[in-house]
This record gives C-alpha cells, sequence and structure tokens, in this order.
C-alpha cells in the first residue's frame, strides 16, 4: 500500500492509445483552444477599447471572458502536451494546481453568472436605480466577492483534497486532474470530510441558481408588460444569451459530477469533462456576441480599425520608396 507522500506524479486518462490518433487529438485540441483564445481575446479586447461598453453588464462579461481564457488553458495545453509527446504523467504539485485552478474558475464562473443576473434584472425591473445599485464601485464589490469566493472555495477543497491519504495507486480516470477522481484513489473514510465540504457548495450552488431563476421570473413579468415589441425584442436580446450560458454552464457541471454511479464510465466520464471544460469557453464568445448587436458593432469597428492601421504601416514602405524614385 502506497501513500499520498510517496506520490510523486500522477497518470492521467489517454484520449486515445495509437500514435496517429494522439496526434489527431493534438490538432483537434489545438484548434479549439486557437479559437477559444481568439473568441475570449476579442472579446475582452473590444469591450476594453470602445468607451460605449464600460457599463457593468459589459464589465461583468469582461470578467467572464478572462475566467473562460484562463480555465481553458488549466487543462488544455497540458492536454496536448501530452498526446504530442506521448506521455500521461502530470507531477504531484501540477496536478495540486490544476485541482486549485479549476475549481477556483468553476466557482469564480458560477458566481459572475449569478452577478450578471442580478444585473440584467436591475437593468429591466428598476431601470431608474441603475446607475445607484450598479454604480461602479458596486461592481468592483461584486466583481471582487466573486473572485474571491473562488479563491476560498478552491484553496478549501484542493488543500482538503490533497490531505486525504492516497493508497489506491496515482491512476487519475480523467485528462486532467479532478477532485472526485482522485478522491477515488483513497481508501480511507478521509474523503468523508471533502463530501461535506462538497455538499455544503452544493447548497451555495443551489441558493444561487434559485437566485438566478427568480430574478428572470420578475425579469419575464417586467419584459410582458413592455407595451411595444421592439421594446420587448431589446430586452429579451439582451437576456437570452446569459440564460443560454447559464444553461450550457449548469447542465455540463451538474451532469458531470452528480450524474449517478451506474451509468458512470471512464469513457462518459472523459467525454462529459470535455463538455463542461473545454466546450463553454469556445462557446460562450459565440453566444454573447450573436445577438448582441452593440458588441457586434464595437467589434467591427475593431477589426476595421486594425486592418485599416496594418494597410497604412504596410503602404509607408512604399511610399518611402517612391519618394526616394521622384526625389
Amino acid at each position: 500500500m502506497s501513500n499520498s507522500s510517496y506520490i510523486t506524479q500522477f497518470v492521467l486518462l489517454a484520449f486515445v492509445d495509437t500514435r496517429e490518433l494522439q496526434l489527431l487529438h493534438f490538432w483537434l485540441f489545438l484548434g479549439i483552444y486557437l479559437a477559444a483564445l481568439l473568441g475570449n481575446g476579442l472579446i475582452i479586447t473590444t469591450i476594453a477599447c470602445d468607451p460605449h461598453l464600460h457599463t457593468p453588464m459589459y464589465f461583468f462579461l469582461l470578467n467572464l471572458s478572462l475566467i473562460d481564457l484562463a480555465s481553458i488553458s488549466t487543462t488544455v495545453p497540458k492536454s496536448m502536451a501530452n498526446s504530442l509527446w506521448d506521455t500521461r504523467t502530470i507531477s504531484y504539485a501540477g496536478c495540486a494546481a490544476q485541482v486549485f485552478f479549476v475549481f477556483f474558475f468553476i466557482a469564480a464562473e458560477y458566481s459572475f453568472l449569478t452577478v450578471m443576473a442580478y444585473d440584467r434584472y436591475v437593468a429591466i425591473c428598476n431601470p431608474l436605480h441603475y446607475g445607484t445599485l450598479l454604480g461602479s464601485r458596486a461592481c468592483v464589490h461584486m466583481a471582487a466577492a466573486a473572485w474571491g469566493r473562488g479563491v476560498l472555495y478552491s484553496l478549501l477543497h484542493t488543500a482538503n483534497t490533497f490531505s486525504i491519504p492516497l493508497c489506491k495507486g496515482n491512476a487519475v480516470d480523467q485528462f486532467f486532474c479532478e477532485i472526485p477522481q482522485i478522491l477515488k484513489l483513497s481508501c480511507s473514510l478521509f474523503y468523508l470530510r471533502e463530501g461535506g465540504l462538497i455538499v455544503a457548495s452544493v447548497f451555495v450552488g443551489v441558493g444561487c441558481f434559485i437566485f438566478i431563476v427568480l430574478s428572470y421570473v420578475q425579469i419575464f413579468r417586467a419584459v410582458l408588460r413592455i407595451p411595444s415589441e421592439q421594446g420587448r425584442h431589446k430586452a429579451f436580446s439582451t437576456c437570452l444569451p446569459h440564460m443560454a450560458v447559464v444553461s450550457l454552464f449548469l447542465s455540463t457541471v451538474v451532469f458531470a459530477h452528480l450524474k449517478p454511479p451506474s451509468i458512470s464510465s471512464p469513457s462518459l466520464d472523459l467525454v462529459v469533462a470535455v463538455l463542461y471544460s473545454v466546450v463553454p469557453p469556445v462557446v460562450n464568445p459565440l453566444i454573447y456576441s450573436m445577438r448582441n448587436q452593440e458588441l457586434k458593432e464595437a467589434l467591427s469597428k475593431l477589426i476595421q480599425w486594425v486592418l485599416f492601421h496594418r494597410q497604412k504601416s504596410l503602404s509607408l514602405p512604399l511610399r518611402f520608396r517612391l519618394s526616394q524614385i521622384l526625389t
């Protein structure tokens, strides 16, 4: 029997075994990763550069894009490197870092999705008090609370998970280090302590979910009372992307961690983990930019500005050479 104090590295679950499929997995994940970097990077840059988007809604969206960018960078690059170099190992410290950051970004994202529901509630149900309830100081405090909650939760869960004696080897049945998979390596009742923390986190998560649902019940009531069809369409267009992101996030995370053990298998766990850790960071920028006219216009202006200055910089050497010839 081995103890966790003697474990120096963990062995991750491989997607495929053959070399050709490993390279295919590398290129597929590389494309997904670059798409996530491009989509979230464009949203962050657009919001930061356009003064018209310096509002609470886009401030929270910028934070959400930062989380998506960082969360996919926590798991995908290591999986790509393992496929490229035909290895499956991760160091003990690297595994602990992955657990910390994965849980940190999940908790922070859920907190920001809750805050964004409150933002939409105030904007539609109490528009006259929007500037008071969601001033710059209030937005900073809510963002700091969301990030702080993520840090607190991830510290508690990471410290507790890696203080549990592990005596069932070091093979993690997942392509990244995940708390439920690490707990399977414990052969003592110490894992019940982590189970208690997870139950407490679930109760807090249920509270946030109830808050989101109640917020949208009030929002729909207020929207249906808007007399003009154009006004109702505009209000719905600001809410639907957030609802889609919340639905995608909750459905994948809840199914990944609360699915019945009877249907659990390494292959299914692997697919579900990809759904909640890889898909949302790629899809979220598309969801938010598809129905948001302000964001699309600002993004179009940013792209045009970049192309114009690039074209201008490329034409300068040509103009310099022409002036030399003419003189």
